[in-house]
């Protein structure tokens, strides 16, 4: 067995039952590569027989009673692999919005704590003869990163790859612990992390004032938590998900950015500013005050726990006030620069370390106390979206001989902050996924097609060659960019 780390604890706390922490994957295959023809019972017996190679697909949790500790992993010994790969079918006409319609229904449930955290949805009936691949995970299992190593588990380079080899045997399922076994080693864990308080507690005050010196001697500082303008991202969620997919040229981004001298992150944080302006413009309710995003990043923690997600976050401003694309980007890059610069001065251990002193109980009232009253809207919001971009392969992979056409990620949304951006690269295609909460951001689907003409915005101010048509969700190139109207009295809050 092996405990949870801190944070993967913590992601089971927050749940509540309109905060679902799982993330998704929406992955749009080419079947007509596989060798002899598709079937889906080729696709199930695939991955069942490399689940050997991931065994993190076959754990369940367990929990310390009383909930003294944090919970653990141990071998599901029911594992039933039809439970957990589904197949599905969309309906006529099976276009990209059917599918994220079918995605935002399958994350609007919580997944079954008593089993193993994950479920894969084979879709059939997409047009062109394709198929979809739609998988849910919870976060205390995978982040972004971890995640892609454990699905690289099923794909293949090639649609007709040489077998591999078979492992030894099947892992057995050992016997589950009991509750004396767990209640004691929880006991041992929480006087262990009594004796590291005080260390803790030295550390940190070291690293808040390593970030002041920085914030003084910093051009650009990093934005801060509780001071994004209130829109309507911000309100109490449900558990009703809405999802929708855009797709830009990685070549298009790759341009601006060796143009303006900036990153491909910055130049992505630059098109939701550019998609995020014309959306709250459209509602009226532009702010004059940038909105502060949560930006995650892969760390590599001193963590101790093998298959734990190493994940922080730094927090950017997003001038969406701001008329001049080039002038926006320019501004989200300096706004970068200055939260790594503290990001690294306040030190990712630090951020892992506290999180291994949540207290289970409390922590999980909190979450639910938080949900129940709506406190999202009686505080500033903490942060307006979280945006992440993780990045993917540059050449063709196949899952049992189908190849990969688009993989659209999806990340949770949290209460108070009813919106998740994250992108994933492929093959020269950035792909992107946005998840919502329904009755929070109501035209997603709107805003996800904003992001091609902000990358068209972007490339004209930068005096570049117009944006290349690509992928397989709705684009807009070659729209006239929009002017948000003016003279208006700055957004409340």
């Amino acid at each position: 067995m092996e405990r949870l780390s801190g944070l993967d604890a913590s992601f089971l706390y927050l749940e509540t039952p309109s905060l679902h922490m799982h993330v998704s994957m929406a992955a749009v295959f080419d079947p007509t590569t596989v060798p002899g023809g598709y079937s889906y019972a080729k696709v199930r017996t695939l991955v069942s027989e490399r689940l050997v190679q991931a065994p993190v697909f076959r754990r369940r949790l367990v929990e310390v009673p009383f909930r003294l500790g944090h919970p653990y992993w141990v071998d599901d010994h029911h594992f039933d692999i039809d439970y957990h790969v589904r197949r599905a079918a969309l309906p006529a006409p099976g276009g990209i919005t059917e599918l994220a319609d079918f995605v935002g229904d399958v994350c609007s449930r919580k997944l079954d704590r008593s089993k193993p955290l994950w479920e894969m949805y084979i879709v059939e009936g997409l047009e062109g003869g394709r198929i979809a691949v739609v998988t849910k995970i919870h976060h205390c299992t995978i982040d972004g990163v971890s995640g892609a190593e454990l699905l690289a588990e099923l794909f293949d380079l090639e649609a007709d790859p040489a077998p591999r080899p078979a492992p030894d045997e099947m892992p057995s399922a050992g016997r589950a612990p009991s509750d004396l076994t767990l209640l004691g080693q929880a006991l041992l864990d929480r006087a262990t992390r009594q004796l590291r308080i005080v260390p803790l507690a030295w550390k940190t005050g070291k690293a808040f004032f390593d970030v002041r010196k920085v914030r003084q001697s910093s051009s650009g500082n990093a934005a801060l938590p509780l001071t994004t303008p209130r829109t309507s991202l911000n309100q109490a969620i449900t558990a009703h998900r809405a999802v929708a997919f855009s797709t830009i040229s990685l070549d298009d981004v790759k341009r601006v950015k060796n143009a303006l001298e900036t990153t491909v992150n910055d130049v992505v944080l630059a098109l939701c500013a550019g998609a995020l302006r014309r959306y709250l413009d459209e509602g009226d309710e532009l702010p004059d005050d940038p909105l502060v995003v949560t930006v995650p990043v892969s760390v590599q923690g001193s963590t101790q726990h093998k298959s734990a997600n190493k994940v922080s976050a730094m927090f950017v401003g997003l001038p969406c006030r701001v008329d001049d694309p080039v002038k926006r980007l320019l501004t989200i890059r300096d706004g970068t620069k200055g939260a790594k610069e503290e990001h690294k001065a306040l030190g990712a251990e630090v951020l892992l370390d506290w999180a291994e002193h949540a207290a289970p109980n409390v922590f999980s009232a909190a979450a639910r106390t938080y949900t129940r009253f709506r406190l999202a809207e009686r505080h500033r919001p903490i942060h307006s979206l979280v945006i992440s971009n993780v990045p993917g392969p540059d050449f063709p992979i196949y899952l049992g001989g189908s190849e990969l056409v688009a993989g659209f990620p999806l990340g949770p949304v949290m209460d108070g902050a009813g919106l998740n951006v994250t992108v994933m690269s492929y093959r020269g295609v950035l792909n992107w996924g946005l998840m919502a909460c329904r009755e929070t951001v109501p035209k997603v689907a709107k805003l996800a097609s904003y992001v091609p003409e902000a990358l068209e915005e972007l490339l004209g101010a930068a005096g570049l060659d117009p944006a290349t048509s690509t992928g397989i969700a709705p684009g807009a190139k070659g729209r006239t960019a929009h002017a948000p109207k003016r003279d208006r009295a700055p957004s409340p809050g």
